[in-house]
């Protein structure tokens, strides 16, 4: 029981870290790939949340509630009615749980691009550009807006 528990927590605790989104940070993937880049402007700024979208903390969540709601009681129906009801409540915390340790602030920006296209883009905090501002769109993967 312990060696579940153990290992629904170590889950919890891997799926739940959130993700760097800042536009200084770059995966091992992306190194030697090349993006195309245009000029553009910032048109506006609004600050965002972003929050992971997959589901991992609420499934952790259900199985670490579900093994802990079947040690509840004695007897076969006290056991499944503990389960399913610590699986309900587990996967919930789990959701709001998730949702707390990933939020994240960001910027979203709107640009218009040389050839006068306008594009959306949302990244991190970690540089704020401001409306009326030079800057470049690298158009990669993940995409990035950095000052010119």
């Amino acid at each position: 029981m312990k060696k579940i528990i153990g290992i629904a927590f170590a889950t919890v605790t891997l799926v739940c870290c959130q993700a760097d989104i800042n536009s200084n940070q770059y995966g091992t993937s992306s190194v030697g790939r090349a993006a195309s880049a245009s000029h553009c402007s910032v048109i506006s700024v609004r600050q965002v949340q972003v929050k992971s979208d997959n589901n991992a903390g609420m499934l952790a969540g259900a199985i670490l509630g579900g093994v802990g709601g079947y040690a509840i009681g004695s007897g076969k129906t006290a056991h499944n009615l503990g389960a399913a009801g610590g699986a309900l409540l587990g996967g919930y915390a789990g959701d709001k749980a998730q949702g707390a340790l990933s939020s994240q602030t960001g910027y979203e920006y709107v640009v218009r691009l040389d050839n006068g296209q306008v594009m959306t883009l949302t990244q991190g905090s970690d540089v704020l550009l401001s409306p009326g501002q030079q800057c470049m769109i690298l158009l990669g993967n993940p995409a990035r807006l950095i000052a010119y």
